[in-house]
């Protein structure tokens, strides 16, 4: 299995028949019932201490905390740390006091133990326990723990850091994610592993030096990890398994003295891990793995799973950088998960609103519905759709006969008539007859449109028949005691790539689309009952979705502003004061830091203003669109090279009702970008003009004749930090043309562009004509 906990190989996965998951439901049960947290001993790469009151008097200890010169390791019961180990009562009293109040076990310092076999250096952690104070000393052999100092580590962290602005898509994330941290541990394998919503895991990205088979795409069973083993994964994000053929190291004694109860070890570094766990690691071909947790929001997004044939023992230093390392990789595709699904939102929100209007406008709101069918499937993604009552069934678009969706219709009105929605992504699973027309609709979200009588709006989606790589047989079942005891289930043998056909499902449901489903219900009930006020509340609720992901940017830029500063402003004292001590490459060294940090907090800058876009009200006034061009051409005119050659022509642009603020930033980008990128020619044409108005839109353009674009990218040119020159070409960060598309829309109008490489480029924006514009 990929991940790092017990695992049990049993059934249970997702896609498998019923009468397979109830053969072992009671040993998953027993699985999950295991007390992997008190088993009692310990991993011997280490040794405990558990220590009790203010002067932290040892109450338990590993078995193999070693003899020191006169200090025998068998009298330290009962002693206080400072006098059974002076080095860590004198030297960490201070960092023990502050690591004491953070949650799990937190990396303290290294330190050197006189022993009887000679001198030892031990990475220390400490974390607290049912009011105990646990420390945990991890032995780490000098030549690895300068290979993971700060400074050695500090290139892979800064690094991976950076490679965060290129990675454009969750896949890219995660993929840079195993790279690194297969850097960092020197393993031979590292995984990304990724939980579905039943708890079954995927490979979804992998890096590995070929010592070990590949496991990317494989799926594993949610039984492999029970839920009490996920727990411990969501409460100790590192786990580490050096050598899985060590011998567990008892803890004397077994129960606490004070509470005799076993010491809870749930964010003990050196834990014990279950002997089935261990047979499975052989059994995978692996003698050493790591995992890191991957926390979304504090839930349980995936693991970071790494492997390595032979024995491995990765310092605790290299493994926080990992710990480290993933968490910047959680806020980052948090950001992107959300970003993504306010997007979505949005979207589903806009043809919404739509539904909503045309509902208003009919004397009966089901016509507003079936009058449009491409908007009622698009709220949902469905294929079909069906409206369904006790006297009527409308069909929309491709969905199973009449006879069928009201057979759905009689099914939801007996066993889901109280639920306001309902959904699935396999709709035979629950209603047998819906097999035979699988093909048209395996997915179903049906919502209740009225309070008192059984009438639906149903989505339907056709079945995807998917190949799912198992790896191994998911299906293991419980193998017979020889010498008659109860049966128990064992770890797979084999792990290779096991295939199996899921038919009667659909592509799953989003959350922003069944939350679209819902918002409608509450539309239509709203117009039943108050038709006039459905309008602004989904107008609120769109905004609050929107000012959610303002305020996270807003937050995200602001807070990073003072840092780059800080960097620019300490490297240029250096520079002045320190410079006639540093070489010319120490020199270089500053000048560096001090471009790359004034490049990034012109980013966060920009970034920032981007956020704001969102946030400031508009403040609308009739004004001459070219007194507006000639001011801001005469101050990008400034900031031209003398030499240059540039001809102008403005035409009657007329005058717009807009936020003179906000489209002052809309025509300085514009004018900025059509000079920047027009900079190779031996004459720069810039053409700023007002087309015929169509639509009550006034229609504006800026045309330029400098290095264009490829139209196969256009969609990248509005959206932030996408560029499609290279920065070493043209300067830049990525934002501007995304600020004008946002200070645009919040006016009504649209952008859109049209260019040629080598040949220039021309944008387009249009406003809205009202309120005095001309």
């Amino acid at each position: 299995m990929v991940p790092h906990e017990p695992r049990f190989g049993a059934s249970g996965a997702h896609g498998l028949s019923s009468a397979t998951q109830t053969q072992h439901g009671a040993e998953l049960t027993a699985c999950d019932r295991e007390p992997i947290h008190i088993l009692g001993t310990l991993q011997p790469h280490g040794f405990l201490l558990a220590g009790e009151g203010a002067d932290l008097r040892i109450v338990q200890a590993s078995a193999n905390v070693p003899d020191r010169p006169g200090r025998l390791a068998a009298r330290i019961h009962g002693q206080p740390l400072g006098a059974a180990f002076p080095e860590i009562g004198s030297a960490a009293a201070s960092d023990l006091a502050a690591q004491s109040g953070r949650e799990g076990a937190n990396y303290v310092r290294t330190l050197t133990l006189n022993t009887v076999d000679g001198p030892r250096s031990y990475d220390l952690a400490v974390h607290q326990s049912s009011g105990l104070t646990i420390l945990e000393l991890e032995e780490v052999a000098s030549e690895t723990a300068s290979a993971h100092s700060l400074d050695a580590l500090y290139p892979l962290l800064n690094a991976f850091v950076e490679g965060l602005h290129t990675a454009t898509t969750a896949e890219e994330l995660c993929a840079l994610l195993a790279a690194d941290i297969r850097h960092i541990t020197g393993f031979d394998r590292a995984l990304v592993y990724r939980f579905d919503r039943d708890w079954n895991g995927t490979v979804v990205a992998e890096d590995g030096n070929g010592v070990l088979p590949s496991y990317l795409d494989l799926r594993f069973p949610a039984s492999d990890i029970p839920a009490q083993a996920r727990e411990l994964y969501r409460r100790n994000r590192l786990r580490i398994i050096p050598d899985a053929g060590y011998e567990p190291v008892p803890i004397v004694p077994k129960l606490t003295p004070s509470t005799g109860a076993p010491l809870d070890l749930s964010q003990s570094v050196l834990r014990s891990v279950s002997p089935v766990h261990v047979e499975y690691m052989r059994n995978m071909g692996t003698m050493a793995s790591m995992s890191v947790s991957i926390l979304v929001d504090g839930a349980l997004w995936g693991l970071i799973s790494c492997h390595n044939k032979a024995p491995r023992q990765v310092p605790l230093r290299a493994r926080n950088a990992c710990d480290f390392l993933t968490r910047i990789f959680a806020l980052q595709l948090a950001a992107k998960e959300r970003g993504a699904l306010a997007e979505q939102r949005l979207h589903l929100g806009a043809i919404q609103a739509r539904l909503l209007g045309f509902m208003a406008e009919e004397d009966q709101f089901v016509d507003g519905l079936l009058n449009h069918p491409e908007d009622v499937l698009a709220l949902t993604g469905a294929n079909g759709a069906a409206i369904v009552t006790a006297e009527h069934c409308r069909l929309l678009g491709t969905t199973p006969a009449e006879r069928q969706v009201r057979g759905i219709y009689d099914w939801l009105s007996v066993h889901h008539g109280g639920e306001p929605v309902y959904m699935t992504d396999a709709l035979s699973a629950e209603h047998p007859p819906a097999r035979s027309f699988a093909d048209l609709a395996s997915g179903l979200v049906a919502i209740s449109i009225s309070q008192k009588y059984a009438s639906y709006v149903l989505w339907f989606r056709p079945e995807v028949v998917q190949t799912v790589k198992w790896g191994g047989n998911p299906t293991k079942v419980a193998t017979q005691d020889p010498t008659g005891g109860p049966d128990r289930l064992h770890p797979r043998k084999s792990f290779e790539i096991w295939k199996e056909t899921v038919q009667g499902r659909s592509l799953p449901w989003s959350a922003p689309e069944v939350d679209a489903a819902k918002d409608l219900r509450s539309a239509v009930l709203g117009i039943v009952l108050r038709r006039a006020e459905e309008l602004a509340a989904l107008s609120e609720e769109l905004q609050r979705s929107n000012k959610e992901l303002e305020a996270f940017s807003y937050s995200v830029s602001h807070d990073l502003r003072a840092p780059f500063r800080h960097i620019v402003g300490y490297s240029e004292l250096l520079r002045s004061r320190e410079g006639d001590r540093l070489s010319d490459k120490g020199r270089h060294y500053v000048d560096t830091i001090i471009e790359a940090a004034f490049s990034a907090g012109t980013l966060v800058d920009n970034l920032l203003t981007f956020s704001q876009m969102g946030r400031n009200s508009l403040n609308r006034v009739s004004g001459d669109m070219n007194q507006l061009v000639e001011e801001v051409r005469r101050k990008v005119a400034r900031d031209v090279q003398a030499e240059r050659v540039i001809r102008w022509q403005i035409g009657s642009l007329g005058r717009v009702y807009a936020d003179p603020v906000m489209l002052r930033l809309v025509v300085e980008n514009l004018l900025s970008n059509a000079v920047k990128y027009t900079r190779d020619r031996p004459e720069a044409v810039i053409e700023v003009g007002r087309e015929p108005d169509r639509d009550a839109e006034a229609v504006f353009y800026v045309r330029d004749n400098g290095v264009g674009f490829d139209m196969a990218y256009v969609g990248k040119l509005f959206g932030v930090f996408q560029r499609l020159h290279r920065v070493e070409e043209f300067e830049g960060t990525g934002i501007g043309l995304a600020n004008v598309r946002r200070i645009v829309e919040r006016h009504g109008g649209r952008t859109w562009a049209e260019g040629n490489l080598g040949q220039g480029a021309t944008f387009h924006f249009t406003l809205p004509v009202r309120g005095g514009a001309q």
